[in-house]
This record gives C-alpha cells, sequence and structure tokens, in this order.
C-alpha cells in the first residue's frame, strides 16, 4: 500500500472496530500476544493469554495509550 493510500486509509472504512471483526472471535495471533507482552510489561500490568483477537486489539489500544507506545501521527512523528 502506497503512503497516500495509506494516508486516505485513515478515514475510510478500512478501519474497524474490533466488535465487528468477523474473525474477532478467534484466539488472538502470536504477534499480538507478543506485543501485548512487551507493552504490559512497560505499563507493569498483567495480561490474559486467553483474549480472541477483538480483545487483544483493544488490550493493545489501551496499554499503547498507557505507555505512550504506538502512537504515531500519520506523518511516523510520536504523538505527545
Amino acid at each position: 500500500m502506497d503512503k497516500q493510500t495509506q494516508d486516505n486509509a485513515q478515514d475510510s472504512n478500512m478501519i474497524k472496530d474490533p466488535k465487528n471483526w468477523t474473525t474477532g472471535d478467534e484466539p488472538m495471533t502470536g504477534a499480538q500476544k507478543s506485543y501485548l507482552k512487551t507493552l504490559a510489561e512497560q505499563a507493569n500490568e498483567d495480561i490474559d493469554d486467553d483474549l480472541t483477537k477483538a480483545q487483544a486489539s483493544e488490550r493493545i489500544d489501551e496499554l499503547q495509550h498507557k505507555t505512550g507506545r504506538g502512537l504515531e501521527d500519520q506523518h511516523g512523528n510520536q504523538r505527545k
């Protein structure tokens, strides 16, 4: 995906609420689990190993906000 397409996607329907994912009830992916572990360690929080993909995505969002990690604007700059 090119940069312009990515920028346009920010406000499109390509970004779905995890509650509306067709695969949201499946177990979280290995990548989600790994990233959650990293974020949870930084936030000094525990994570549930039995989260669904949708739950893991929401938890990642929560921990990113708490730690400030992964919060970048469309230009790749860290948000403050």
